[in-house]
């Protein structure tokens, strides 16, 4: 893995699967970003990711509770605490995806990043007018409301 520790292998595959996935793919820029990171990763990992990829799976998956997002699989305790100490490479006991783990926090940033920042709202402030009733209205509108 040449310096690289387990969880940021990961997250180049999952950089990587976001590419080859985006909308752009087939997009010169993009070709050249997958190969750059294909260069960096073991070819035993992109090896079982590309198989992956072949059957319309999905190879990496952001774990941020107790269920594997792809297939819905409670995943073990043991290996949740393995993918939280982040010291190897976690692959579900199902489906046999890559495991990146997350916490929902940090989930929700990099989506809020990524969303487009929406358009402003303009309004406008409303006034209302008050009018102050004398006491001889008032009494006026006393006297016909009891007729």
């Amino acid at each position: 893995m040449s310096n690289m520790t387990s969880v940021e292998v990961i997250e180049l595959l999952y950089q990587l699967q976001e590419i080859e996935l985006g909308e752009d793919a087939a997009s010169p820029k993009n070709q050249k970003a997958s190969a750059e990171l294909r260069a960096k990763l073991p070819p035993n990992i992109l090896g079982h990711y590309d198989r992956l990829m072949k059957r319309g799976k999905k190879g990496v998956s952001i774990v941020s509770g107790t269920n594997c997002p792809e297939c819905h699989m409670t995943l073990p305790t043991g290996t949740r605490a393995q993918l939280m100490r982040g010291e190897d490479i976690v692959l579900c006991d199902t489906c046999a995806r890559y495991l990146l783990y997350r916490p929902i926090a940090q989930q929700a940033v990099k989506a809020a990043a990524k969303a487009k920042p929406a358009a402003k709202k303009t309004t406008t402030a409303k006034t209302t007018k008050t009018t102050k009733t004398t006491s001889k209205t008032s009494k006026k509108k006393a006297e016909k409301s009891e007729e």
